[in-house]
């Protein structure tokens, strides 16, 4: 099997697992809807799994793209894949690129409810704390903390 041709079975499966890890923070972004955070943990397990995978095979990808006389310095491997004269290969890169795309514009949205889901437990905690009414100050990872925040809810 040639290089170019590895590289193609590569991105093929890149193809096929992005579309999977598509539908899976489609799913997520469903059950976050629904406040639905027991569901979601099997998700993350495969999730992580797929992703996983996708980073192996970029690793792979650079080495046999190395192989073939690309170098980072040079630009973006697309630009070395269509100006190598592979166009297919491109095409299914690019197909690759877009599918990443929508992945990351669909985590971005979930991560936006996460926070959001975050931010109203914390205030829902304050309020169960008695401290809803207290200052607040910003910590060093940016989250607020409230100020009188050492009351304790239970202990073991």
């Amino acid at each position: 099997m040639s290089t170019t041709e590895k590289l193609q079975a590569l991105l093929n499966h890149d193809l096929d697992q992005l579309r999977q890890l598509k539908t899976l923070l489609e799913e997520e972004k469903a059950l976050l809807g629904n406040a639905d955070v027991r569901a979601i943990e099997p998700l993350t397990g495969r999730k992580n799994a797929l992703l996983g995978d996708i980073r192996e095979r970029a690793r792979q990808k650079v080495h046999l793209l190395v192989e073939m006389g690309f170098r980072p310095d040079q630009g973006p491997p697309s630009r070395f894949i269509r100006s190598a004269g592979l166009t297919d290969l491109y095409k299914s890169w690019e197909a690759a690129q877009s599918v990443l795309a929508e992945c990351h514009a669909l985590n971005q949205q979930n991560s936006k409810v996460v926070s959001h889901l975050q931010s109203r437990l914390s205030r829902l905690t304050d309020i169960f704390r008695g401290s809803s009414g207290q200052q607040k100050l910003y910590g060093a990872t940016g989250q607020q903390t409230s100020v009188g925040q050492r009351n304790i809810l239970a202990s073991a």
